[in-house]
């Protein structure tokens, strides 16, 4: 007879890779923001291993106010959240990376089940073998999926009510109108259950710049790093020391923009193509917008989202939401 007072035995991550990267898909996709006028790529080539190690030392950055803001207002309304949110859910979390800000709210949250969303599952092993020695009955399930164009959760995220969790700020990548498609793909993805999101608010230049462009030049450093990368996707030849690191906040569209200039004319060269770039030409690597509560509030109901809270910290500068999907 099995002991009752045994402790359950621990349970092992289960992993799914649903994306698998086209390399001539990524080729196309670069060339044509590079021979775009202006010129630009997707931010999510930022991230490549140097990159996202890059990112995770900016957070440590006494200018980089979102993270520790964030983590603040977790600390001090988890409980509230939690009241907020079905119990017993699925907590999807998307763009997880090292997993640590769920592994902060599974305690209050109680979810049934964690689906870690990124879109490398070899990104997210070590984070869940390291979780799932903390939370040793919770059901973990790895998924790699690029959501950043389509959001479908598979078979393994879709049982009971499920509530999806993209904290960071991460929404203000989206341009407006790109964000109201993908919240209203996050809609359809928690139908039944709810969304907890992490939102910059709109605050003075003074405050917005430094954060990304501070002084010890780690941004700097992290969005070079992109020229780095693409190099080894696109077989091109940017040369780092041709490029200076440009953000500045854009009022009139309430975001951060960040960009490489060509410190003089150079041509960029790569298989079957080039761009020549006058000075002080840029490529447009990042956009973070930067969101006005009421107006975020908006954005919500006409992604289908209702009985939205939200919780600030003491200066307002970040907010994190709960909408009922």
């Amino acid at each position: 007879m099995a002991d009752p007072t045994a402790p359950a035995p621990r349970r092992t991550p289960r992993f799914v890779q649903l994306h698998h990267e086209d390399r001539a898909a990524v080729r196309e996709e670069l060339v044509r923001g590079l021979q775009a006028a202006p010129a630009f790529t997707s931010p999510k080539y930022l991230y490549d291993a140097l990159g996202s190690r890059l990112f995770d030392a900016i957070t440590e950055l006494p200018e980089y106010y979102p993270t520790r803001t964030e983590a603040g207002i977790f600390a001090a309304h988890a409980g509230a959240m939690a009241e907020a949110l079905p119990a017993g859910a699925t907590l999807v979390d998307l763009g997880a990376g090292n997993c640590a800000k769920a592994a902060k709210l599974i305690d209050r949250l109680r979810p049934c089940r964690y689906v870690a969303v990124d879109i490398s599952v070899d990104y997210l092993r070590q984070a869940l073998d390291g979780l799932q020695c903390q939370f040793p009955t919770l059901e973990m399930v790895g998924v790699g999926q690029d959501f950043s164009n389509s959001l479908i959760l598979p078979p393994e995220a879709r049982g009971g009510p499920r509530v999806l969790f993209y904290p960071g700020s991460s929404i203000g990548n989206f341009t407006p109108q790109e964000a109201l498609a993908f919240l209203r793909q996050c809609r359809a993805a928690c139908a039944g259950g709810a969304l907890l999101i992490g939102v910059d608010l709109l605050k003075p230049a003074r405050v917005l710049e430094p954060a990304y462009d501070d002084a010890l030049g780690v941004t700097a450093a992290f969005n070079l790093n992109l020229l780095r990368h693409l190099n080894t996707l696109l077989g091109s030849d940017f040369a780092v020391a041709d490029w200076r690191h440009v953000a500045f906040f854009n009022a009139s569209a309430s975001r951060i923009e960040m960009h490489l200039e060509a410190r003089h004319p150079v041509t960029v060269c790569w298989p079957g193509g080039e761009r020549r770039f006058t000075g002080g030409e840029r490529i447009h690597t990042e956009n973070s917008c930067k969101w006005p509560l009421a107006a975020f509030d908006t954005l919500l109901r006409q992604a289908g989202f209702s009985a939205m809270r939200h919780w600030t910290d003491e200066r307002g500068w970040f907010a994190v939401f709960a909408a009922q999907a």
